[in-house]
Parts: structure tokens; C-alpha cells; sequence
């Protein structure tokens, strides 16, 4: 599942480094937060790693 906005692969990729403990937990916020706690890390991964050149910043 590619992410359908930049904002979105953003907070994935934000969320898989707190999930992987590359960074702390209470550093995210908003998205990011709920996305660590609700989505797999094979999830998080299939999010992040969508290629970001022809995404829109935010979906509208």
C-alpha cells in the first residue's frame, strides 16, 4: 500500500524509526503517534518507502 500524500510517508517513515527504536516514542505527534501504535512495522515500511517525486504535499 504506497502512501498517497508526502505528509503521509513522512509520519509513516517517523513512526517505523520510533517503532524500530531509532528514536524516542514521545518525540511523534499527530499522525505519526497513531501510526506506531495501530500499524505493523512491515506496514510502516510499505508507507515509508513509497517514492515521494510525484506525491502531493498533503491529499485533499
Amino acid at each position: 500500500m504506497p502512501a498517497n500524500s508526502k505528509a503521509q510517508q513522512k509520519a509513516a517513515g517517523a513512526a517505523l524509526a520510533a517503532k524500530r527504536g531509532e528514536m524516542s516514542k514521545s518525540e511523534l505527534k499527530g499522525a505519526a503517534r497513531e501510526m506506531e501504535e495501530s500499524m505493523t512495522e512491515s506496514e510502516l515500511e510499505d508507507l515509508a518507502e513509497t517514492k515521494r517525486k510525484d506525491l502531493p504535499k498533503k491529499k485533499s
